[in-house]
Parts: C-alpha cells; sequence; structure tokens
C-alpha cells in the first residue's frame, strides 16, 4: 500500500517511512529472527527503489527511511531471539517443575483400601505447576492415611517445607498407630528447622480397613467436609490446635476426633485456595453450600464439578494454589 501511494502521489512526495513498519509486523507472530531480517531487507530495497523515483524529495529523507528500516530491522530480530529463549527458558522450567511435582505429590490410585480417592492440585499461575500445597494417601498397618497441607509461603521455601512434611508423613504414618503422634512429629520436625519461618497448616485422616470410625486430626487448617446422607456437615476439631511448627509457641497437643464415616459417605479436603476464592464483589466461596447442591457420587466427577464452579464464581481465575482430596468409603 505504501508503494502505490507513494508511486500515485508523484516524485515530489515519498511515503518510504512507512515501511519501518514491515519487519515488526513480520516479528509479531514468530520466533525465527530469520524473517523479520528477510522482511527488514525486502523493504530496504523498496526504500532505496522509491528513493530513485521520488527524485524532488530531498535525499535526507530517503536516508532517514533506510536507516529506521534497518535500524527497527535489528530490534525485531533482537525481540524474537529475547522472546524465544525466554519461552525455552519457561519450557525448561516448566519441564522441572512437573518433575519436582511428580516426586512430591505422588499419583494417588482411585481405589485405596475401602475408599476410592481423587485429588485435583491447581497452581494459581499459569507457569507454576507445584507450590506449598501439598497431599498424600497411603497404606498403613492401621489403615489408610490421608494428608492434605497448605505452606504458608511462597517460592522454593514452600516446596522444600512441603517436601519435608510429606518425608516425615511417609516414614511417621507408618510408624505411629496414634495419629496425633504422626501429627506432632510433623510439628517437631518442622520446627527444627534452622532459620525457616514457614508454618503449615494441615489436617490428617485414618480410616480403617474394617468398618468403623475415622479419626481426624485438625493442625489449623480449614475443616474437612463430609457428605453423608445429602447432608453437608463441617468436620470440626475438638479443640482447636496450631499449624505444624506453631505447637511449641502455644503449647498443649494435638487432638483426634472420631468421625462417623459410613460406607456410601464422601469426605473433602481442601486448601484455602478453594475456601477463600472471592467473586467480584470479594465474597469468599459458599464451599459448603455449593458442593451440598452438587452429587456426592463419584469423586472424580465432583472435583471435577466443583473446579468449574469454583472457576465460574470466581471468574478471573485463582489467586492461591488449590489442592482437593475427595474420598468415598466402599466398605
Amino acid at each position: 500500500m505504501a508503494v502505490l501511494a507513494d508511486v500515485a502521489t508523484g516524485p515530489d512526495v515519498t511515503f518510504s517511512p512507512i515501511l519501518a513498519a514491515v519487519p515488526v509486523v513480520a516479528g509479531a507472530g514468530t520466533r525465527r529472527a530469520t524473517i523479520p531480517l528477510a522482511a527488514g531487507t525486502v523493504a530496504s530495497v523498496i526504500v532505496a527503489g522509491l528513493a530513485l523515483y521520488d527524485s524532488e524529495v530531498p535525499l535526507v529523507v530517503h536516508v532517514t527511511a533506510a536507516a529506521t528500516v534497518i535500524a527497527i530491522t535489528f530490534f525485531s530480530c533482537a525481540n524474537v531471539i529475547v522472546v524465544a529463549t525466554q519461552e525455552r527458558e519457561l519450557a525448561r522450567v516448566r519441564t522441572v517443575a512437573e518433575a519436582a511435582q511428580r516426586a512430591l505429590l505422588r499419583l494417588v490410585p482411585r481405589r485405596v483400601g475401602p475408599l476410592v480417592v481423587a485429588v485435583r492440585y491447581v497452581a494459581a499461575e499459569a507457569e507454576a505447576r507445584i507450590g506449598g500445597d501439598l497431599y498424600e494417601v497411603m497404606r498403613t498397618p492401621y489403615g489408610v492415611r490421608l494428608l492434605l497441607g497448605d505452606v504458608c509461603g511462597k517460592g522454593l521455601g514452600a516446596v522444600e517445607t512441603a517436601a519435608d512434611v510429606l518425608g516425615v508423613f511417609r516414614e511417621a504414618a507408618r510408624a505411629e498407630p496414634d495419629l496425633a503422634e504422626v501429627a506432632r512429629r510433623l510439628d517437631s520436625a518442622l520446627a527444627r528447622r534452622p532459620a525457616s519461618e514457614e508454618f503449615v497448616t494441615a489436617v490428617l485422616v485414618g480410616v480403617p480397613d474394617a468398618p468403623g470410625p475415622a479419626v481426624v486430626v485438625n493442625c489449623g487448617h480449614p475443616p474437612p467436609l463430609l457428605c453423608h446422607a445429602g447432608e453437608v456437615s463441617e468436620v470440626e476439631p475438638p479443640v482447636d490446635a496450631p499449624p505444624l511448627a506453631l505447637l511449641d509457641l502455644v503449647g498443649g497437643t494435638y487432638h483426634a476426633r472420631s468421625l462417623i464415616f459410613e460406607r456410601g459417605d464422601l469426605l473433602l479436603l481442601y486448601t484455602d485456595g478453594v475456601a477463600e476464592a472471592r467473586d467480584t464483589a470479594d465474597q469468599f466461596y459458599p464451599l459448603a453450600q455449593r458442593l451440598a447442591a452438587m452429587p456426592h457420587g463419584e469423586p472424580d466427577s465432583l472435583l471435577d464439578d466443583l473446579l468449574v464452579d469454583v472457576r465460574a464464581y470466581v471468574g478471573c481465575g485463582l489467586t492461591d494454589d488449590a489442592a482437593l482430596l475427595a474420598v468415598r468409603r466402599e466398605r
């Protein structure tokens, strides 16, 4: 269009400076620096041709147009190279993060003992695959034991703390018959970490293989939700207890609560990335109310429906990482 306009207006007017946009447009949709380089070369040749045609235009205008095209061509090439490098680096970071997630947050079987299990982990930031939320489901000599927690912190420190919690839990859950003692060992291990300011809210659940009540230990975490006979209720702890790593600061101990958890019941554990999700009016997501309106059949389907509902409620994406662990008792 610039060439046609230039030719149409005669030799006393030039539109050659507009050709500086050619390498910019060419580089906008590519990750190969040769594309804007080739476009800039063609534009420079056209500028030279128009300089011969527009004989009445001052030479300084043609020189300026040519210099502008060349400068923007090199800028566009450099920009493409930088963007392509950043994308490759981001891909490597994602690969490392995914490997860390597989190492820390192992795949959970769909069936574990008397339970049907489903887990979802959603990172608030697209480039992050793992953060401070953590979960585990294990067969032990004392039945199936569950852990879901949330590290108060971000970045590498939160991931390291999550790794410590999971490592201690995987050993203590098999060794300690008392679930409250498992929580105490988790607290003690975190409290001994040097120069660490992270603490962890967590909830531990033990479900026996034989029919009988479950056991819940809450360490400053949002209470689990029990779906029984179509009704949803919060599983409140017997006494308020601090998060892991803070027990020595406030004194006391962790206490286990017995929970009637029958065949067909569903238990939902979650982090505050779900419970504290807000809509545009700054209102918290009404998790218990929304959960009560959903079918409580397959845990997988329930968590999928729940995440769709949370995202629709928030509208602009989650602002915090979210972990969900749902288990249904089959016997």
